[in-house]
């Protein structure tokens, strides 16, 4: 998909038009390749700059070539797996910076992009480029944090069934949830060396303002990083606390069952030896069964007394 927008010339409004236009934005979601090689041809493009940041294993980075720079920056998302569960997972974004024209490229609708696509930021200008990768990067590391929040309120949720569950069920999410937390830990790290890069001014040609701004953004990825290590550390050690105590959960229900077992085996064993065919005591008596029963329960009463006694049942 290509979509192509443009600021009007009073700056209040956002337009959507068809036509590539200088000072325009040209924004690329799941293209094919005859949109690709049009853009491409078009604009005069480095070849695999439109392609590179399509690929879900490339790593955030700047590339300059022929007067053209490429920053490609890692995006949180989320998807539902194959079992309907919510999975947290970083995308690259491509940042195409030519000298008329400004070129998003992604591999998937991404959520960061919609408030420029719907005109809800401030001094937004599709031909400030400068300003508008600065203000991507801002909108990239706020949705950072907000995932991060969200995966936080997730692993109280899966806290609380853990404390009334023996399951492995509960584990496996708190599992997932640390990998998107390395996830995100990784990208973010990356980002952060991208955005260092762009703060030198070599790349990017930035005024006062715009020099803040990426500041800011530093200040906000920093925070996200901070949060990422904190959560992760913590959710590594709550996956270690539960695990041992579903383990000890699991030994005392098998302690438990094994008491019963050797209560239960006693009856069982005085019962089969009066039903030997051999002599025994008490074979004539009418009231025979019921001394037996009562012997039984008496022995059964003393084991589980003297398990008791030494916390095994």
């Amino acid at each position: 998909m290509v979509e192509i927008f443009k600021t009007s010339e009073t700056g209040q409004e956002l337009i959507k038009t068809d036509k590539i236009e200088k000072g325009c934005w040209i924004n690329l979601v799941k293209p094919s390749n005859e949109e690709l090689d049009y853009i491409q041809r078009e604009l005069g493009i480095v070849p695999n700059f439109l392609r590179d940041p399509l690929d879900e294993e490339e790593k955030p980075r700047i590339d300059v070539e022929d007067g053209q720079i490429l920053i490609i920056v890692d995006i949180p998302v989320k998807y539902m797996d194959e079992k309907n569960n919510e999975v947290f997972s970083t995308l690259p974004l491509g940042l195409l910076v030519l000298d008329d024209y400004y070129i998003t490229v992604s591999s998937a609708e991404i959520e960061v992009l919609d408030v420029f696509r719907n005109n809800k930021v401030r001094g937004f200008f599709t031909f400030k480029k400068t300003r508008f990768t600065f203000q991507i990067l801002y909108r990239i590391a706020t949705d950072f944090l907000k995932y991060l929040r969200y995966i936080d309120r997730k692993t109280d949720d899966a806290e609380k069934q853990l404390h009334r569950s023996m399951r492995n069920k509960e584990l496996f999410k708190l599992l997932e949830l640390e990998k998107s937390l390395v996830y995100f830990t990784t990208s973010l790290k990356s980002n952060e060396m991208v955005m260092e890069k762009l703060l030198r001014g070599k790349y990017l040609k930035m005024y006062e303002e715009d020099q803040d701004l990426l500041e800011d953004v530093i200040i906000e990825n920093k925070q996200a990083i901070e949060m990422a290590n904190i959560f992760s550390s913590i959710l590594s050690g709550m996956m270690d606390a539960f695990a041992s105590v579903i383990s000890n959960n699991l030994n005392v229900v098998m302690k438990f069952l094994t008491s019963v077992t050797i209560v239960m085996a006693i009856p069982t064993m005085i019962a089969s030896f009066f039903g030997m065919n051999v002599k025994l005591p008490m074979m004539q008596n009418p009231l025979a069964f019921l001394y037996i029963l009562l012997f039984s329960i008496v022995v059964s009463a003393i084991v589980i007394f003297i398990l008791y006694k030494k916390h095994l049942f």
